[in-house]
């Protein structure tokens, strides 16, 4: 009998091993969708957020500005110049109230991948119809800027929540920086064929303003194509169970959720520190093309080159930081990063006056960026309990990439009071300071132990 028994135990391992296998291969298959999304959605963050979009609504703006430089939506006194700034603030505000309970939604159901289908495409429809803005139309502007920035941000909040079901806490550097990788070096694809069709508008027979327009629709029409195989690819896990209409539920989990970050010390810690920093970085990449466009008086093309050189210098930072990282460890790794913005944002203030100051300014960012980011998330998802994941990344993407509202604000206010865009920029040194010093405060150890123990 022990023969048969031997080789029956033979069989049952080599089942398993290929079951094994298999489970991998789908696995690997999984996070490569997951590295499509940031692919997908960095279009419209780089082509609309970071380059297009704060010069061209400043322009529609202008355009509709009465004789003192001002414009009135809704009854208010704006400086037209300062409009994009309170749009970046308001769409962000907007992201407070939406995001955190929208999390909570999507974690009480077991429809992840609709969520983030129908977020995605609301954006991207949203984006495609900035084609139709012209003369002074920066109310309608303004209005599909809130739409895309909060379904985008919607959507990164679901995108995100996926990181710990496919990836284990030693391989969510790795994961998190290889997805912004992959964001990075799409953004910049569709950056690079936008600058040919802008370059070359004359040549064929466009205007200026049609060569944006296009650009801002075709970041639209990215984001939906490349979003078609990550709905496909990624899959939807158990989620904890509710009872009752799923609103009411997801409010009481929601409730819940803001209560137990008071017995998560370090989770709050965290997201206080990244509430700070990460204000700023998103200020600095969405108001950066307004400064060297209004101040610098850069002309379109040359502010589309320093944000394409960006996007393929921040692939190769992202990677770097990912390494810096395996040596240090995540925390210092980001405070490393920390300091290189803090010297970026003084070198803008006391040293750039022209395109060249510009250039080597954004060449300092996109080493810094990337790492600071993908390593952010990756932390995060070790302090926050399983199967919150969803819900917990709502209330981190009220800080996240989908922009920030206090630094806009503050910028929006200075430039509008002083008319120095040099000591709008200066403000946000206090944010990435402020942020350096809290996250020092954070004892991830300790913080990765209390989740595992809130999800039990």
């Amino acid at each position: 009998m022990k023969p048969p028994r031997a080789s029956s135990a033979r069989s049952n391992n080599c089942a398993n091993s290929k079951q094994a296998q298999l489970d991998s291969a789908a696995l690997t298959r999984e996070r490569r969708a997951w590295y499509l999304y940031d692919w997908a959605n960095s279009g419209f963050q780089v082509t609309a957020v970071a380059l297009f979009l704060g010069p061209y609504v400043t322009a529609l703006a202008k355009s509709g500005a009465d004789a003192n430089g001002y414009i009135h939506p809704l009854g208010l006194n704006i400086d037209a110049r300062s409009y994009w700034s309170y749009l970046v603030s308001l769409s962000v505000i907007l992201q407070v109230l939406v995001l955190p309970l929208l999390g909570a939604i999507v974690d009480s159901g077991k429809s992840k991948k609709r969520y983030l289908a129908i977020t995605a495409y609301i954006g991207a429809a949203a984006s495609a119809a900035m084609y139709v803005l012209q003369g002074a139309m920066y109310e309608w502007a303004g209005i599909l800027f809130l739409i895309a920035n909060v379904a985008f941000g919607a959507s990164v909040v679901i995108y995100n929540s996926f990181l710990p079901d496919i990836a284990a806490p030693d391989e969510r550097d790795k994961v998190s920086s290889r997805g912004w990788g992959a964001g990075y070096l799409g953004g910049g694809i569709l950056l690079a064929l936008n600058l040919a069709l802008f370059s070359n508008a004359k040549t064929l027979g466009i205007s200026e303003g049609f060569a944006v327009r296009a650009s801002l629709c075709s970041a639209g029409i990215w984001w939906a194509l490349f979003t078609i195989p990550v709905v496909l690819r990624l899959r939807n896990r158990s989620t904890r169970k509710t009872t009752g209409f799923p609103l009411g539920a997801a409010l009481r989990q929601l409730r819940h959720s803001f209560s137990e970050i008071r017995r998560l010390p370090e989770t709050a810690t965290f997201l206080v520190a990244y509430l700070l920093y990460k204000d700023a970085i998103e200020a600095v990449l969405a108001l950066a093309s307004q400064f060297g466009s209004d101040e610098l008086k850069m002309p379109l093309g040359q502010l589309t080159l320093a944000i394409l050189m960006v996007q393929f210098v921040a692939f190769f930072g992202a990677i770097a930081f990912q390494w810096v990282a395996a040596v240090t460890g995540a925390k210092r790794a980001v405070l490393i990063s920390l300091g290189l913005w803090t010297a970026t944002i003084l070198y803008m203030y006391a040293w750039v006056n022209n395109a060249r100051g510009f250039f080597i300014a954004a060449a300092m960012v996109a080493i810094v960026m990337g790492g600071s980011q993908a390593l952010s998330r990756s932390l995060f998802a070790q302090l926050i309990p399983k199967g919150q994941e969803t819900e917990y990344f709502g209330i981190y993407e009220i800080c996240d990439k989908g922009s920030s509202w206090l630094c806009p604000l503050i910028f929006g206010l200075t430039l509008q009071f002083t008319h120095n865009y040099r000591l709008a920029i200066l403000s946000f040194l206090i944010f990435f300071i402020a942020g350096f010093a809290v996250l020092t405060r954070v004892n991830v150890p300790k913080g990765s132990a209390l989740a595992r123990g809130a999800a039990a």
